[in-house]
């Protein structure tokens, strides 16, 4: 597993279209209600922005893609709620996973899924199983996951490796290596969509230094173009991770990834 190093250890390479993209897709319950509609419908009509979304960072090169699916506090919805979005995250995994492989596409599960029925635990290990070889674009679905939870758990299973380890000897090479997303370099560009400007616990550790980008368009109303568009601001950023613009100067952004 390639090993990456924090943006506050080393400055990362930067280019025009961002490497990692992580996304809150938000607002899926309000796209509903306002056409009358239960707030399950909008989680089903938000599946089909999640294909386009995929689709298309996998055009654009887009190397990782982390989408936010349910958070550890999700659970406090209603039980209604909650329980159509399993069921709707089970059959999504199936009826998606033979999609992914064909289009080079590797699918990651981080959170505690401890929680999840053991039908979903069994189908979520024959998803990484199925894409584990795919190169094109490494998908990550974040479900039961929270910023705090992931920070915890890395620091429980360092300390578990390290038993005589002293407090001055905990560095961030020690603990990196340990948080859910190792196998990932940091996001490059955090979206929101839905008009909320919070991450919501979500990779509190991984964006430190990403870009942050929130639209008022709802979830499911999430298209290609909105993409471009979030990209095209993203080129526009100037990311100096605690440089001058001075120094940016003669280190002029990459187009290439």
């Amino acid at each position: 597993m390639t090993r990456h190093i924090s943006s506050t250890q080393v400055v990362p390479e930067v280019s025009a279209i961002p490497r990692h993209v992580a996304i809150i897709m938000d607002g899926n319950g309000r796209w509903a209600s306002r056409r009358f509609m239960p707030r399950v419908a909008g989680h089903s009509e938000g599946l089909g922005a999640v294909r386009k979304v995929v689709q298309e960072c996998r055009k654009l090169g887009v190397e990782y893609l982390t989408i936010f699916a349910f958070s550890s506090e999700n659970w406090r919805r209603p039980p209604e709620e909650v329980g159509f979005l399993m069921k709707l995250f089970l059959r999504s995994l199936k009826s998606e996973v033979s999609h992914l492989a064909e289009n080079d596409i590797s699918l990651r599960l981080i959170g505690d899924l401890s929680r999840f029925d053991d039908s979903i635990q069994e189908m979520v290990q024959f998803s990484e199983q199925k894409t584990a070889a795919c190169k094109g674009l490494t998908l990550t679905i974040a479900a039961n996951y929270g910023g705090r939870w992931d920070i915890l758990q890395a620091m429980r299973k360092c300390l578990e490796g390290n038993p005589d380890l002293q407090p001055d000897q905990i560095t961030e090479e020690l603990l990196q290596p340990h948080l859910s997303m190792a196998y990932a370099p940091e996001p490059d560009l955090f979206i929101r969509t839905g008009g909320e400007q919070r991450v919501s616990n979500f990779l509190l550790w991984q964006l430190a230094y990403t870009e942050l980008y929130f639209t008022d368009t709802l979830w499911p109303d999430f298209d290609e173009m909105q993409l471009h568009q979030a990209f095209k601001w993203f080129s526009q950023r100037e990311r100096r991770f605690g440089r001058t613009s001075a120094q940016l100067a003669t280190q002029p952004m990459s187009d290439a990834i």
